[in-house]
């Protein structure tokens, strides 16, 4: 099979969080690393927001993360997307996998899961394709399983280099539409990515093992395939990733020149010292002069960010 890249010669990035609470500085990374790498490419940056997960989210949070962008003096183009307002669009493309059997619903719990995976000596979590044969009712509650008989996937990351994964062995047939109604992060990506003509996604490293299935999905259904580069994650002093479930603080947006000094600086940046104290402006003047992806590191030590 060919495979479509994003090569028009436009950049298009994006920031895409999820209101599940305020920015924190692992998010700020993220956000930073994809704002330079297409402003210094003369390109667009976009915002969107991915609130898919009500019972996750935290009231006022998307509003919040955005004046938080703008206090650190971002500017994003075009209106914000926001995923709770692209239903029908996931919808319609469910129902088009369905209808070309490249996807099935399945009804089986977690236990039943884990369950035959022990018995046919899978690694765990990974979803042995029950269900791929059986007709499973529209009526009862089930998901929907995106087909995963696929040759391994390979593609290489602007950081991280060259990356593979036999999807269907190391994660089984994974879930477009959760039992419980909502859609899942994997279908809404790719979804609007391509509604968006997102050409680079830079993000996170945690995202980095989703990326086959993303590309396993955009093949499906024949979507460009964007370029790659994940950033290396903020880690606290106990190793663990700054996020919401290691209870990272939000940013102080009374002090956002010296926490984009620092963000600059773990991302390989080298922001001379005397940049902690000069206006907003001036520190972004620099880092879009200066700003280049080759010196991030791949990894970061753990950090006690101010």
């Amino acid at each position: 099979m060919s495979i479509m890249t994003s090569d028009s010669g436009r950049y298009r990035g994006r920031f895409a969080p999820s209101p599940t609470g305020p920015l924190h500085f692992g998010s700020l990374l993220a956000a930073l690393g994809s704002y330079l790498e297409a402003r210094s490419r003369g390109g667009e940056w976009l915002v969107r927001m991915e609130d898919l997960d009500p019972p996750r989210e935290l009231p006022g949070a998307a509003d919040d993360i955005l004046r938080t962008l703008e206090q650190y003096g971002f500017e994003w183009d075009g209106e914000i997307c926001y995923q709770s307002q692209r239903h029908e669009a996931y919808r319609a493309v469910l129902a088009d996998l369905l209808k070309q059997g490249l996807a099935y619903r399945c009804n089986c719990s977690r236990r039943e899961i884990a369950t035959r995976a022990n018995q046919l000596g899978l690694p765990s979590g990974v979803y042995s394709g029950h269900c791929r044969s059986r007709r499973v009712s529209p009526q009862q509650q089930h998901a929907v399983r995106l087909l995963s008989q696929h040759p391994p996937i390979q593609f290489t990351d602007a950081l991280q280099g060259a990356q593979a994964q036999d999807v269907e062995r190391e994660v089984g047939d994974f879930v477009l539409l959760r039992a419980d109604g909502l859609f899942a992060y994997q279908l809404a990506v790719v979804v609007d990515d391509a509604a968006q003509q997102i050409t680079h996604i830079v993000r996170g490293s945690d995202l980095l093992d989703s990326t086959p299935r993303q590309i396993l999905l955009q093949r499906q259904l024949n979507h460009p395939q964007p370029h790659y580069l994940h950033l290396p994650l903020a880690r606290n002093a106990q190793g663990q990733k700054l996020s919401k479930q290691s209870f990272a603080p939000a940013i102080d947006t009374r002090n956002a020149v010296p926490t984009l000094w620092q963000a600059l600086h773990l991302l390989g940046q080298s922001p001379p010292e005397e940049l902690r104290r000069v206006d907003l402006g001036d520190l972004w003047d620099w880092a879009q002069r200066h700003w280049q992806a080759s010196p991030i590191p791949r990894k970061l030590d753990p950090i006690s960010p101010i």
